[in-house]
């Protein structure tokens, strides 16, 4: 026979282990469903697994925007920098009307098999003159000063234009 000390010990110990295992089944779930943000220059240096969704962030490079088509649907790539590093994004789908070359954008997706493209299922563009994504901020200042080589971000009255080179993609893919 227990005593009830014993009972009530072994009461906590199980309760204990119940709130122990609810949490590390919630963490669990919390985790699968994050999306870690990551810098140009994280991404080069980390190299995310092809699939491992997560945001990447930075100033969409000047004169790289290529728009077209891909099967009757808005096909974009562009460069992301933060002054450091450069990584290629592909983008299928209408962009956000704020989306320019020189401002901060912040994209959801993966990388394509070979660490070669960032395939954006999701662009999100800044919404006011002096708005910067605060994850990019801190980025483009953990990378120092500007590198001349990614082009410096152009005047802001050529932001207006929206006309960028423009190319057929064969339906091929």
């Amino acid at each position: 026979m227990m005593s009830r000390k014993t009972r009530r010990l072994w009461l906590v110990v199980a309760c204990g282990a119940g709130v122990s295992c609810a949490t590390a089944l919630m963490l669990v779930a919390f985790r699968s469903s994050l999306s870690f943000f990551l810098s140009p220059q994280e991404v080069i240096a980390k190299h995310p697994a092809p699939g491992m969704v997560f945001r990447l962030g930075g100033v969409v490079q000047a004169n790289t925007v290529v728009m077209g088509t891909r099967d009757s649907r808005p096909y974009t790539t562009f460069r992301i920098t933060d002054g450091q590093a450069s990584i290629p994004v592909v983008f299928t789908g209408v962009l956000p009307g704020l989306f320019r070359q020189g401002q901060g954008v912040v994209t959801v997706g993966t990388m394509a098999k070979g660490d070669r493209e960032f395939m954006a299922d999701t662009v999100l563009a800044k919404h006011g003159a002096s708005y910067m994504p605060a994850p990019v901020e801190q980025a483009l200042r953990k990378a120092g000063k500007w590198n001349p080589k990614f082009g410096p971000a152009p005047n802001a009255a050529t932001w207006d234009d929206k006309s960028p080179r423009t190319i057929e993609a064969d339906n091929n893919g």
